[in-house]
């Protein structure tokens, strides 16, 4: 059977969009021609793949268990067929989505944007807050690369230990804990950070474990709301220290040392293996790990973590 693989890339924007219209947008056709193809999908596959329900398209079945494998063609087709180049950062014209936790952003944001600017001018980045459930984002391919401090679950997904932090608490310029001891922190009141708003975390679990437990009294989104309740009262915040601790100076507050055992918080990127020989992700990857080590190691260079391994 000799078949259009253009009928692929059309199936690939029709499932990811779920309409003709977003498709066409897509992949800059006309609605007429995309519901063309559509029609050649059907018959080819032998299924409807999209049907109308009221004024949206639902995909069947079928259509829902060829998605994954209809996009990993898709971005494989693009690989082989792309023409092999050096890459001319010079003349780069991308956009880069990356979906990074609060801190990440503040710590390493503006730098990371001055270098990828100072050498790729024609790249843009998109930086898209963390959501508040895990998603396939990074399959589907869009976003093009995470960080997180948890190794994802998928063997198509790669990941890279790029450094590692340790968990301070955050406290107001004039708390009187001199050192800040286990009594001390059980006995205030306490403000986590969580995207879906748990107020247990394994800090808990860890006081636990030792027959303790301390009081919180409010859960936030972003590590930046959480240090801004710390400014305002008498609340505190158990942070991640090179990631967050610049944020905590800048607002006033007193890191003191977690007074559990050494806590190591894991910085890790991930990204699909599609993009394992795309010279341009492998470029904005080498960007990102520098911006990170300058902001773990800082002035102090003791306790940067180990060394970068991928998976």
């Amino acid at each position: 059977m000799q078949l259009d693989l253009n009928l692929l890339t059309a199936l690939d924007a029709l499932l990811e969009e779920g309409s003709v219209a977003g498709a066409a947008d897509r992949l800059h056709l006309t609605a007429p021609a995309v519901s063309r193809a559509l029609g050649r999908i059907r018959r080819v596959m032998g299924d409807e793949i999209l049907v109308r329900t009221g004024r949206t398209m639902t995909p069947t079945p079928r259509a829902l268990a060829v998605r994954e494998q209809v996009h990993a063609l898709v971005q494989q087709a693009q690989l082989v067929l792309s023409a092999e180049h050096d890459l001319d950062l010079a003349t780069l014209e991308r956009t880069f989505t990356l979906k990074w936790h609060d801190a990440v952003v503040n710590t390493i944001g503006p730098d990371l944007l001055a270098a990828v600017r100072a050498q790729a001018p024609g790249v843009r980045l998109r930086l898209l807050a963390e959501a508040d459930a895990d998603t396939d984002e990074l399959r589907h391919g869009h976003v093009d690369l995470e960080i997180g401090s948890n190794p994802p679950a998928s063997a198509d997904i790669r990941h890279e230990i790029m450094a590692s932090d340790r968990l301070v608490v955050a406290v107001p310029a004039d708390h009187p804990a001199q050192p800040f001891a286990i009594e001390d922190y059980v006995a205030a009141e306490h403000i986590t950070v969580s995207r879906r708003g748990r107020l247990h975390d394994p800090i808990d679990d860890l006081l636990h474990a030792r027959g303790l437990s301390r009081r919180v009294v409010a859960t936030v989104p972003t590590v930046t709301a959480a240090l801004r309740f710390v400014a305002r009262g008498d609340l505190v915040a158990t942070i991640p220290e090179r990631m967050t601790g610049a944020m905590a100076t800048d607002l006033g507050l007193r890191l003191a040392p977690l007074p559990l055992d050494p806590i190591s918080i894991p910085v890790i990127a991930a990204w699909h293996q599609r993009y394992d020989g795309d010279r341009a992700h492998s470029w904005l990857r080498e960007r990102i790990r520098t911006a990170i080590h300058a902001a773990i190691t800082g002035p102090d260079k003791a306790d940067t973590g180990p060394e970068p391994s991928i998976s």
